[in-house]
């Protein structure tokens, strides 16, 4: 099947740069299944309010559409209804914003139930106030980029039934949200402690968590539990948890979320919020950058704005940033320190050292202790060597010996049975 032709355009404002932003959406093209043919960039003062480039522009960029054989015009911005419907009336092909094209990405990619549903209801909020003239303009440009997913066609329906769906998926997307409280609530009892992977999109963090997967079951029970990683945006949207135990013997569970975007569609953060909302739970959130990333600063703080946005408590924050193989060599060194990991979660690199300083930052210090559990305290003992790192375990006469790692804040539990520290 022939890909899509698209043409991008794009309005440059007062003297500011977009050619960083043409060049991610020309990667949102390439994960939607387009072929980016051309682009245009136009310099402004301010935003056509009927053409967004201007009517001229617009005339201009017909005849590129007709020299180049495009299927598709995408916009670098959000266009209201009327913009998308004047553009089309001129150029007589198919329309698409950067929020329709996310949307589809979205559409394309959701897996779970509420992944879809989720973007379903974006889509509807979306195309909400864009009704008027849709019916005509959609019998005419047929399917692609922008009309896939769950929200396929819903623009052929009319208004008021695209409120009950919204209404009707809400509730649905509530019920589900009670049930990921309950398993949160659960892991609340349990202690177990949350530690939230966030990023821009493609930063590596599927590749992370199905690294730290690596670093603790075999390599057949690794395979049924990882996720999908692959090199492209939006890879993969479905939060995805995974419990994985941390060196001193405690388990952690580790969510992999959405990945973040500059101009991310409010419909996207809005539907998302209930899943999204889960960072606002975690005891520790890695902030993974990619460390070869032209646009690293301004992918950095486009995160950490909307990290900010979604939790409203102040949560420790480890930077890590990945991918550093390609910048280490004989003559670099990327030092760690306990507030910021360089890693490869590709190749494994420092996914230890990760470890280990999650778990100093979570549950605090760790040190090995000689214990002697008597015959009648073994429960103590098994409950140990299935939750700590144990070694030299010795039973003999009425006791069991035994080296365990314990955790400074439980210490105070086993008193009784440590005779000294491993060393003595």
């Amino acid at each position: 099947m022939d890909k899509e032709r698209c043409l991008l355009v794009a309005v440059q404002l007062s003297g500011i740069q977009e050619e960083n932003d043409m060049e991610e959406l020309e990667q949102l093209v390439e994960a939607a299944g387009g072929e980016v043919v051309s682009s245009i960039v136009q310099n402004r003062q301010s935003i056509d309010n009927r053409f967004y480039t201007g009517q001229g522009k617009t005339e201009e960029i017909k005849n590129y559409v007709k020299e180049l054989d495009i299927d598709t015009i995408i916009f670098n911005d959000e266009l209201s209804g009327s913009q998308i419907r004047n553009i089309e009336e001129i150029t007589e092909v198919k329309i698409i914003d950067r929020t329709s094209l996310i949307l589809d990405i979205f559409a394309q990619r959701a897996l779970t139930k509420e992944g879809q549903l989720q973007v379903e209801l974006a889509q509807l909020k979306y195309s909400l106030p864009r009704l008027i003239g849709a019916n005509k303009n959609l019998s005419r440009l047929g399917g692609g980029i922008g009309t896939r997913g769950p929200g396929e066609q819903k623009l052929e329906i009319d208004r008021r039934r695209i409120k009950e769906k919204i209404t009707d998926i809400q509730n649905q997307l509530e019920e589900l949200g009670k049930v990921r409280e309950t398993k949160r609530k659960k892991r609340m009892k349990d202690q177990v402690p949350i530690i939230s992977i966030v990023g821009y999109t493609n930063a590596g963090k599927s590749t992370l968590l199905n690294a730290l997967l690596d670093s603790e079951y075999s390599e057949e029970e690794a395979e049924n539990k990882k996720v999908f990683a692959h090199d492209m945006l939006f890879a993969t949207l479905d939060t995805e948890l995974r419990k994985v135990r941390l060196p001193g013997g405690k388990r952690a569970v580790f969510s992999d979320t959405v990945g973040f975007i500059k101009k991310l569609p409010t419909q996207i953060v809005e539907a998302f919020k209930g899943t999204l909302e889960e960072i606002k739970y975690a005891d520790l959130i890695i902030h993974l950058i990619d460390i070869n990333d032209e646009n690293l600063s301004v992918h950095k703080e486009t995160t950490t704005k909307l990290i900010e946005k979604i939790t409203d408590k102040e949560i420790p924050v480890l930077t890590v940033y990945n991918k550093a193989d390609k910048i280490l060599d004989e003559k670099t060194i990327a030092v760690s320190t306990n507030d910021i990991i360089y890693i490869s979660a590709k190749y494994k690199y420092n996914i230890q050292l990760l470890l280990e300083t999650v778990d100093g930052k979570i549950n605090g210090l760790k040190s090995f202790y000689t214990l002697k559990i008597p015959n009648d305290r073994l429960k103590t003992y098994y409950w140990l060597y299935e939750n700590r790192v144990t070694e030299n375990v010795e039973f003999g006469g009425d006791c069991v010996t035994l080296n365990a790692l314990l955790y400074e804040n439980e210490k105070a539990q086993y008193q009784s049975f440590i005779k000294g520290d491993k060393n003595e």
